[in-house]
């Protein structure tokens, strides 16, 4: 997990403590009947929340801010855009935990046809991580964000603005026309919203998900995701677009 400024140095260190539990909580799902899936399974959600609670963030400002996580027409979706969950990332081009944990998102696309995942540019990394985020909105305008997303994060190494945009051109984008849209001022202010959302629900690092009330930070096993997906759909706080 990646984080920004010395103020956020106990939320820091209070989200690597999170990230050890979600490793266990992992494991925890691979073991037999005990296990969290078979406790949701069973319908068990007090025991599951006893398994779980280490590691999410329950935080009441996340429901009074639903339409700005969820429907804001600035944020990129994927997945089935009217998927029954919504699952929100903020992250960063240059954060190696979302780097690790990008194909397993993809595979949870894959899996899951119900599942409608919203994108949250939150470059807090440095000069090339806002680069990078506001070429992947200007993407947009051509109908290749999900290509050049897809592109950036599957780049090892660090990422300059040469680098970003060369591999803006091997996904096909008109680069000239990119840089041109890089420049208008609406793409900054939407890189702005989401600092600023983040800012008010405390998220200071990367990669961070929501998925109804809960924050999830940190690079989880996808095996957690899915049985806290599987909660919002059982108890109906699923984050649907309304």
């Amino acid at each position: 997990m990646r984080s920004r400024g010395k103020t956020a140095g106990w939320r820091s260190l209070r989200g690597c403590g999170l990230y050890l539990a979600a490793v266990l909580c992992a494991a925890v799902l691979s073991n037999g009947p005990a296990s969290a899936q078979g406790m949701l399974a069973q319908g068990n959600f007090w025991a599951l929340e006893t398994i779980l609670r280490p590691m999410i963030v329950r935080n009441p400002d996340i429901v009074a801010r639903q339409d700005e996580l969820l429907n804001d027409p600035a944020s990129p979706v994927g997945g089935n855009p009217d998927g029954d969950v919504t699952l929100v990332e903020f992250f960063d081009y240059q954060c190696p935990y979302c780097k690790t944990i990008f194909p397993s998102i993809q595979a949870l696309l894959a899996e899951d046809r119900n599942l409608r995942y919203v994108f949250k540019e939150f470059p807090i990394l440095g000069r090339a991580s806002v680069f990078a985020a506001r070429a992947a909105l200007a993407a947009r305008r051509q109908g290749k964000y999900l290509e050049f997303h897809t592109a950036v994060m599957s780049a090892r190494g660090k990422l300059t603005e040469t680098r970003v945009m060369r591999l803006a051109e091997k996904v096909g984008l008109d680069v000239d026309r990119l840089r041109r849209d890089m420049a208008d001022g609406t793409v900054d202010a939407m890189i702005r919203r989401n600092l600023e959302l983040a800012d008010g629900l405390g998220i200071f690092s990367t990669p961070v998900f929501i998925i109804g009330d809960t924050q999830i930070p940190g690079a989880v096993e996808i095996d957690t995701l899915k049985v806290l997906i599987a909660r919002a759909r059982q108890r109906g706080t699923s984050g649907k677009v309304r």
